[in-house]
């Protein structure tokens, strides 16, 4: 698969913050928390790779997508398939909400699947572990349209320089990466300049 590809998780990353994306993505920057080590061990039984039949839903665990035309691939927990329907399926750590970043993610893989197979994939569906419910997501013109604006978006960044951290006090103090990227550090320093 070409490298020059974009990850769909560095597009869920893209969205969460442009500077995670570009520490993750461009300095391979990665570190360990309780939100990543949780979700890493939430995801233990959904990586494991095979077909599962339950009733008259054919379930594919931990699917390789990916778009030529978008220039992104990666993995999706699962794909459902009822009815001659396919179901794209991820799993989230967190609770159930509008995030953006994960309707992003899900909707990139349904846009490679669709381009993979000739199919029209309407909804796809993002189950939450904290709120212990799925939640459908449709793909609509709009989603569509800014899911492949911010693939673009994140495409551009990877050429530009380093973001200034973002202005959202709850998502840094969830992020990982807090002690690389110092957010209300390097903000200080803005203000000396």
């Amino acid at each position: 698969m070409n490298e020059n590809y974009l990850p769909l998780a560095y597009l869920n990353a893209w969205e969460y913050c442009p500077r995670r994306f570009y520490l993750e993505y461009q300095l391979g920057e990665m570190e360990d928390n309780e939100h990543i080590i949780m979700g890493r061990y939430l995801h233990r039984n959904i990586d494991l790779i095979g077909i599962i039949q339950e009733e008259d839903t054919t379930i594919y665990r931990h699917q390789w997508v990916w778009s030529d035309r978008l220039m992104v691939n990666g993995i999706i927990d699962a794909v459902e398939e009822k009815d001659n329907q396919l179901i794209p399926l991820e799993y989230k750590k967190g609770r159930m909400g509008r995030h953006l970043n994960d309707h992003f993610q899900l909707c990139a893989a349904a846009i490679c699947l669709e381009e993979r197979l000739g199919k029209t994939i309407p909804f796809g569906e993002i189950f939450y572990h904290a709120s212990r419910r799925r939640q459908k997501v449709d793909f609509t013109p709009q989603l569509r349209q800014l899911t492949e604006q911010n693939i673009k978006m994140a495409q551009l960044a990877v050429n530009q320089p380093m973001p200034l951290p973002i202005d959202n006090i709850k998502k840094c103090k969830d992020c990982s990466l807090k002690g690389i990227c110092l957010p209300e550090e390097v903000t200080y320093l803005k203000t000396l300049i």
